[in-house]
């Protein structure tokens, strides 16, 4: 199941590319057509969303691979790396997207009301938004950090664009062509916006970070009524690496069970855990009661 997982992650990330590349010559052709400074700076920022599927598609491709001896703990950390990547290619298209609005804003061009180029940025945009769901949806469900920033950013790319293409109308209708690199300029801002939240969390993730207080119930939910022979659970730790959650915690019992008893306890708990908690790594610490520090997990 977890293979079957990773591949379709993977298969996701590739279709990312694809679905760029023709979402990139679609917008060029719109700019072309019409002349727009403003969906040239739209243009310009799928070259940055083909940049970041190949990220993601490396990271998710090295997230899969199994724990070895080097990185004992797997490779899951890569997306992390991958998201913050994704997070300065944003930072470098904004910037590039600056300088073209303050060209355009001190030459203004014409823009041409071409209907098959804001035609075509319509479709560009639909496909966008329907692949951005798709990515953000899949992401969440299996904790993939690269899936869900590339998935944020082209859902980023569609409200700019149909900003742009409003304010594109409204240059036309009016005839104040500096509109047209005002709103590329705001395109800019958008974006560098998406791309600073993106490092942020990323960062975040980077240093171990504990499991949302949600998830963190259910975990200590699942130990206390499953834990049943055993005296009390405390010092729970949990982080996050990727897809895979870490959970660590001292099980006290009664100092003359027997090992086996012991370790029966554990991996009932361990197996209520993996089916509560997708790609759940669980470490148990055996303690005798004269450890129990009464302040833990109550067993029910």
């Amino acid at each position: 199941m977890a293979q079957n997982s990773s591949s379709m992650v993977a298969r996701l990330a590739l279709g990312s590319l694809g679905v760029g590349v023709a979402v990139l010559a679609l917008k060029g052709l719109a700019a072309y057509l019409t002349g727009s400074i403003a969906l040239y700076s739209d243009a310009l920022e799928s070259v940055v969303n083909i940049i970041t599927a190949i990220v993601a598609l490396v990271a998710v491709r090295l997230a899969a691979r199994p724990a070895d001896a080097t990185l004992q703990y797997g490779y899951g950390k890569a997306e992390y790396f991958s998201a913050v990547i994704i997070g300065v290619f944003i930072a470098v298209a904004a910037l590039l997207i600056f300088g073209e609005a303050w060209r355009g804003f001190t030459t203004p061009r014409e823009i041409h009301a071409d209907p098959v180029g804001l035609a075509i940025s319509v479709g560009a945009t639909g496909i966008n938004a329907g692949w951005a769901y798709v990515l953000m949806r899949f992401g969440r469900r299996e904790q993939s950090m690269s899936l869900v920033a590339d998935g944020r950013h082209l859902m980023t790319d569609v409200v700019s664009t149909l900003g742009v293409l409003l304010g594109v109308l409204l240059a036309i209708a009016t005839g104040y062509t500096r509109l047209d690199s005002i709103l590329a300029a705001l395109v800019g801002v958008t974006i560098l916006w998406s791309g600073w939240q993106l490092i942020k969390e990323s960062v975040i993730g980077l240093m171990d970070v504990s499991v949302e207080p949600k998830l963190l119930a259910t975990i200590r939910e699942v130990i206390s009524t499953n834990a049943e022979g055993a005296i009390e659970a405390h010092d729970i730790r949990t982080r996050q690496s990727g897809r895979i959650t870490f959970i660590e915690f001292h099980l006290v019992v009664a100092g003359g069970m027997t090992v086996e008893e012991a370790h029966a306890i554990c991996d009932r708990i361990e197996a209520k855990l993996r089916e509560a908690v997708t790609h759940a790594q669980v470490t148990i610490h055996v303690e005798p009661e004269e450890k129990a520090k009464h302040s833990g997990i109550v067993v029910l």
